[in-house]
């Protein structure tokens, strides 16, 4: 298919009969044991849009490359009755940012045409597209020097604003030595500001409406056409984002800016380094809203309205125990908030309605379904929800919502999926950290009976900690569905910490590291030995992140507890994660404060300084090029265990890769490195225990 030309393929493609969905069948039989190379068949869906009349949904499909490639992304329709669906580009474009045009024939969104020409839009640099919900040939609507980082569409379709990105030098003493030197790195001076430019689509005029004297990290714009929110630093570290950002709107017509958060409004915050995003504005084009996350402390959801004297904010609450999950958007034409909403493991879609300053309507539900909504949507009128929805046997699918209980699956884009043999996956609690009730999730082997015996057991950590294990089906490069499927039990705790628990559980670990979470983990291992699941003789621990950290601190706080390890991307100096990571107010937070402030607080919370007490062997895994939780850590702690106290150990670093692996090979790598590791010191698992 590569030897055809993409346009010839796009319209001969386009030119067949639009495929139906086939009538249902008796599900296949389920004969297939999961194996790591099965990873890299699930097609993964995003950026889901409805149209405007609620008739198609778009939305992208990745798929994994071979060898050293990561995923390509391609867009997609299919029809609301799920009869019709459609592949619009090919060749993994690598589409994103899709937004429908206002009558709803044409479907724009970013990606990339690396074609090997020297001149935009074909020469690799990223580009806003359109293409028609039919199909066809996409055209290139951008063809900025340096490719397009976001844009948005007026809504009568006539004006495209887009933002772009320009190398800086500051004028000060030192603007000629790094002038001269321009390939050295520095610490500051140099930086990427952003530009917003408008595309008039009539007669294809485009100029400048903002000038690049900014970052700019995000922006909407309002119904009326009118304005543009915008959310801003001054520099482009990311570290700016953590207390430094601020949302100001740009009046289109005036060319004026006008802070929406003012100096001191961070004052009454849990902390002063959250971060801005999700701006979305009312359909009355009055009402701005936006959340501020941080880590350790649950998000918070602001709505903000302009008065005679400025901008009025107020927060909007959450149900207890909701945590917000991104995915802020205004409903129809009235007042009504949506969002994704996490709580028990699940994530749901919630409405607020009638937000206004000084009170708010009740909180329903918009979309129920027990699983996980990764993206939803609604047409121009508010009607016509769809979701992108992951449920305990089925990987994400596009849903049609007739009801909070009512979804209508219109894809089955894994139907691979329906021939595995699936992990038994629940919901299960225990007694953790200060007497309190901890859950997570548990994974058992297909042919597993209650009563069966003893199992090897891995203990999988998430990261974060901000975060959470999920319950829904999920193969995952750091154990989920495949360890059970090879005979493990799999226990994923969400600790202290963790969202979707409540506001107070999520935020009772700040100054608590190593401490409370560490408890809850080890009760959840002694709580699957003692239901007679876990063999107390065979069992690991693992995690990336913040799940290596705490794979870090379990291997010295119990010694005995665990026979193997595997630590991804772990912390184990907390001075050294401070001092180098790219968001060091995560450790100012949970250690509440500075080095020189609270160090006995920073030594507590470092598995570095008891690494004596370690005789677990320790599988480690780290990116080369990871700013989040740099190498550093990784090469100090299989030193010390190698070098110095001859435990069991092993370092496998991925060159050039960053906090998260982005590879086919480097992802395949990780998963068959963790199988040999635990099979070697857990012992190989029954192999019944996975089988019929």
């Amino acid at each position: 298919m590569r030897s055809i030309p993409l346009f010839l393929l796009a319209a001969l493609l386009a030119a067949q009969p639009a495929a139906a969905a086939p009538a249902p069948a008796d599900p296949p039989a389920r004969t297939h044991d999961i194996e790591p190379g099965d990873y890299f068949g699930i097609i993964g869906l995003g950026s889901l849009a409805v149209s405007p009349d609620g008739a198609w949904i778009a939305h992208t499909e990745s798929r994994w490359g071979t060898g050293k490639e990561g995923r390509d992304t391609d867009l997609w329709v299919v029809s609301r009755d799920g009869k019709v669906r459609r592949r619009l580009t090919f060749d993994g474009l690598g589409a994103g940012g899709v937004a429908w045009g206002p009558d709803g024939r044409e479907i724009w969104f970013l990606a990339k045409d690396d074609a090997g020409r020297e001149d935009p839009p074909r020469d690799g640099s990223r580009q806003v597209w359109r293409i028609t919900a039919t199909g066809g040939e996409p055209v290139p609507v951008t063809r900025a020097d340096d490719g397009v980082l976001d844009f948005v569409l007026t809504p009568d379709g006539r004006t495209l604003y887009y933002r772009t990105a320009k190398d800086h030098s500051d004028e000060d003493t030192w603007q000629e030595l790094r002038g001269k030197y321009k390939d050295l790195e520095y610490g500051h001076g140099e930086r990427s500001l952003h530009a917003v430019r408008k595309l008039d689509l009539a007669n294809w005029r485009d100029e400048e409406v903002l000038a690049a004297d900014r970052v700019i990290w995000e922006m909407a714009l309002s119904p009326d056409g009118r304005q543009l929110a915008l959310i801003t630093t001054e520099d482009n570290e990311l570290i700016f984002m953590e207390g430094w950002s601020q949302v100001e709107v740009l009046d289109l017509q005036g060319g004026t800016l006008a802070a929406v958060t003012p100096s001191g409004w961070r004052d009454d915050h849990p902390s002063p380094y959250g971060w801005l995003g999700d701006l979305a504005w009312s359909a009355d084009s009055r009402a701005l809203a936006f959340a501020v996350s941080y880590d350790g402390y649950a998000t918070r959801l602001y709505a903000a309205e302009r008065g005679t004297t400025g901008w009025e904010l107020w927060v909007v609450p959450r149900p207890h125990p909701v945590y917000y999950d991104g995915g802020l958007v205004w409903r129809g034409t009235g007042r009504t908030l949506c969002y994704r909403g996490e709580s028990m493991a699940r994530v749901r879609v919630h409405q607020v309605a009638d937000v206004k300053a000084g009170g708010q309507g009740q909180t329903s539900l918009v979309a129920d379904g027990d699983g996980v909504v990764l993206d939803f949507g609604f047409d121009r009128k508010g009607g016509s929800p769809a979701v992108i929805l992951e449920t305990l046997t089925a990987m994400n699918d596009v849903y049609a919502v007739a009801g909070a209980d009512k979804l209508h699956r219109l894809t089955n884009v894994n139907p691979q999926v329906d021939t595995w043999k699936l992990p038994q996956i629940r919901h299960v609690s225990w007694t953790g950290g200060d007497g309190d009730t901890v859950w997570g999730i548990l994974e058992l082997p297909p042919a597993y009976r209650d009563g069966d015996g003893p199992l090897p057991a891995v203990v999988e950590l998430h990261g974060g900690p901000t975060a959470s294990t999920k319950h829904h089906l999920r193969f995952w490069i750091y154990g989920r569905a495949l360890l059970p499927c090879k005979g493990y039990a799999l226990l994923s705790p969400n600790y202290h910490g963790s969202t979707g628990y409540g506001d107070a559980f999520l935020e009772k670990l700040i100054g608590r590291e190593n401490e409370i979470e560490v408890a809850d983990i080890a009760a959840g291992t002694r709580w699957l030995i003692d239901q007679g699941i876990a063999d107390p003789a065979r069992i690991g621990v693992m995690g990336w992140s913040n799940g290596g950290y705490l794979t870090n601190c379990m291997i010295v706080a119990e010694p005995d507890l665990y026979a193997a390890a595997s630590s991804g991307a772990g912390v184990l100096d907390m001075v050294i994660q401070w001092g180098i990571e790219d968001t060091p107010g995560h450790v100012i937070n949970f250690v509440e404060g500075l080095p020189w402030e609270v160090p006995d607080h920073y030594r507590s919370a470092s598995p570095l300084f008891v690494l004596d007490r370690v005789r677990t062997p320790t599988l480690i895994h780290v990116g080369g090029n990871d700013p989040r939780v740099p190498p550093a850590h990784s090469r100090a702690l299989y030193r010390a265990l190698h070098h110095y106290l001859q435990v069991p150990t092993h370092l496998v670093v991925y060159p050039g890769e960053p906090h998260g692996l982005t590879t086919h090979e480097n992802r395949l790598a990780k998963m068959e490195w963790d199988l040999a590791w635990f099979g070697k010191y857990l012992g190989a698992p029954d192999e019944a225990a996975g089988k019929d």
